[in-house]
């Protein structure tokens, strides 16, 4: 388990030093092709604790912007800013929102790629909003940063709506002093996470009574109402619930009690560091492995920590991410086959790439159309923000990508991964999907 540990400590600070190298020069713009300059800006987590899922996501931004360098007549320039924690940790907000600032200062920059986390997409819509400036994020997944209602009736235990209020975040409602909306997201949103848990766990591995522990949090405690209220209309029974605190995770009681009253699952919504290790509990009370499945969401989905966690207990571990898998999919084979020849590291290439790919795609196109309407000129914001908002049946390599009416991805894809085994160094493997794209659960 140290060895291991000190494997993915080593990558980290390999990353981070790799990122300072490359971040000194900030404009990249793949050896800069004659033509005016219009500029994209990437703001992400490149260093700290979640380099392991941004860095690959920054490597899809580059790999399309290399391959496209120009686009009529403009020569496209990526200004990339960090909003990783100053010291390491997650992303910092205040960072993230200091970089939209300097962003918004440079006149060429007319779009936004980023951010990749929820926190810092509170801090910055509404500096971006009022401005005008388009955001397009291939990771955030927090209801409430596009819409006002965090728990729609039907994916709540108590078939009420819960509102975003209520649920202590701010709605989308008061991110958008304009009134008009400019950010726009490739991922689905969680509360379908713990949905599709529950349609995989009765559809794939055929369970129909299960037991819900939470870490207590919101964003858990959200995952497990929804898959709770999804199961139950599945035919499915919830046997028992509970809420363990991060520095006492010891659900042994518990864990006995639900497997006399015949569950078949745990369904555990929150992070690695307090699940993973209630997994490795279950062994000495259920069946291991596949014989007894515990399910999650994206806080503990391809995480190397939860499978040291979970232990020799890690198969049978699968979890949810409101993501398309292209790995997965036929036809992004050709763009994965020629993006590995470019970047050729195994960790070069993660769960975010393609999707953030995309969402420098769907911005080209948006670019594109706004040139054009504009006789050739460099885009205002607004120009953009509006063209964006009008996508619609556009063939990406994740899928046909369009927006909503509020931002959200019409391509309403959940995708379900299983642990490989007790080697972290492994990845996950892709175990199914679950679509939404024609019909939400709710």
């Amino acid at each position: 388990m140290g060895k291991a540990t000190s494997v993915i400590l080593s990558a980290v600070r390999f990353w981070a030093s790799l990122v300072a190298i490359l971040l000194g020069a900030c404009t990249i713009g793949g050896g800069q092709p004659a033509g005016r300059p219009l500029r994209i800006a990437v703001d992400l987590p490149l260093t700290g604790t979640e380099t392991r899922a941004a860095l690959p996501a920054w490597n899809g931004i580059r790999f399309f912007v290399q391959t496209h360098p120009t686009l009529d007549g403009y020569a496209i320039e990526l200004v990339t800013a960090d909003d990783g924690a100053a010291g390491g940790g997650s992303a910092s907000p205040d960072r993230g929102a200091a970089n939209v600032r300097s962003f918004l200062a440079d006149a060429n920059v007319v779009a936004m790629i980023g951010p990749f986390d929820g926190a810092v997409a509170r801090k910055e819509i509404p500096l971006a909003n009022v401005a005008g400036l388009a955001m397009v994020s291939p990771a955030t997944s927090n209801p409430c940063l596009t819409r006002d209602v965090y728990m729609p009736a039907l994916l709540n235990p108590a078939r009420t709506p819960i509102s975003c209020k209520v649920a202590g975040l701010p709605p989308a409602s008061d991110l958008r002093p304009s009134h008009a909306n400019n950010f726009f997201r490739l991922t689905t949103t969680d509360e379908l996470q713990g949905a599709a848990a529950a349609d995989f766990a009765v559809e794939k591995l055929h369970v129909l009574r299960a037991a819900v522990i939470t870490d207590h949090e919101l964003y858990g405690q959200g995952l497990a109402g929804a898959f709770n209220a999804r199961l139950v209309r599945r035919g499915g029974t919830v046997l028992g619930h509970l809420d363990v605190e991060a520095d006492n995770t010891d659900a042994t009681q518990f864990l006995k009690h639900m497997n006399e009253a015949g569950a078949q699952a745990i369904y555990f919504g929150g992070v690695s560091s307090v699940g993973c290790a209630i997994r490795a509990q279950m062994v000495s009370v259920f069946a291991p492995g596949e014989a007894t499945p515990f399910l999650g969401g994206d806080g503990i989905a391809h995480d190397p920590n939860c499978i040291l966690a979970a232990g020799a207990n890690s198969t049978g571990v699968y979890a949810t991410a409101p993501i398309v898998d292209a790995a997965s999919l036929p036809a992004a084979a050709t763009v994965i086959g020629e993006f590995k020849a470019k970047f050729g590291r195994p960790t070069d290439f993660g769960p975010y790439t393609m999707l953030a790919y995309d969402a420098t795609a769907t911005l080209y196109a948006a670019l594109n159309r706004a040139i054009l309407a504009g006789g050739g000129r460099l885009p205002s914001r607004e120009a953009v923000t509006a063209e964006l908002a009008r996508t619609i049946g556009l063939e990406g390599v994740t899928g046909v990508l369009g927006f909503d009416a509020a931002g959200d991805t019409t391509n309403r894809v959940v995708s379900v991964f299983e642990a490989p085994g007790a080697d972290p160094r492994v990845p996950w493997k892709f175990s199914g999907a679950v679509d939404y794209s024609l019909r939400l659960p709710y």
